[in-house]
This record gives C-alpha cells, structure tokens and sequence, in this order.
C-alpha cells in the first residue's frame, strides 16, 4: 500500500533545511530506495508562491496564495511504499527524524 508522508513546516519555529538536516534527508532517502520503500519525494515552494484555481463556476478564478492561511504548511512530502500502517508509521518516524520536522502519513485510497 502506499502513503504520502508530508513534512510540516512551522513559520514559528522552522528554518529552511540545514546542510546536516539535507543530508540526513538524503541517507534516509537512500534507505527508502535500498528498502524498496520509495515511490517519489519532493519539496515544495513556500506558500506565497502558491495560485489557488477555481474553476467550478462559468469563469476560472485565479488567487494568489495559498488556499488556507495558517502558521503551518506542507513544505515537502515522500510518497512511500509500506506492507501496512505499523510500518508506515515507523518510516515516516525516522524521516521526522532525518529532516528535524513534524510529518503526517495518510493512506492513498
């Protein structure tokens, strides 16, 4: 099964990653790899470089920003491959770890 692993960025108490947090991010992407563990990974831009699109109505709306206002912000993610929640949980644990910041694991439907 897979899950999105998202890293959350607090703007009251993170910084952008140090070297030492890039390369832990990298050991801990590398045993993902090794593991058979990894689906993709990315960072994210911050949010003021955001566009919400709307285009439920009869005219597409455009916004600058981000769609919620908030302290906190999905600032990266790993898409991983995990035989079930325990061990899903437990990678998502070592790569709070690895890159110094809170994540949140949500299954794909």
């Amino acid at each position: 099964m897979q899950y999105l692993v998202s890293v959350i960025f607090d703007r009251d108490k993170d910084g952008f990653a140090t070297p030492e947090e890039g390369a832990a991010i990298d050991v801990f992407n590398e045993r993902l790899m090794a593991e058979g563990h990894w689906v993709f990974a990315g960072g994210l831009g911050t949010t003021d470089s955001a566009t919400v699109i709307d285009n439920r109505g009869g005219e597409t709306m455009f916004t600058d920003g981000p769609f919620l206002e908030s302290k906190e912000f999905v600032a990266g993610f790993w898409i991983i491959e995990a035989a079930d929640l325990d061990v899903a949980l437990k990678l998502a644990a070592e790569g709070s770890k690895a890159c110094n910041r809170k994540v949140e694991v949500r299954p794909f439907m």
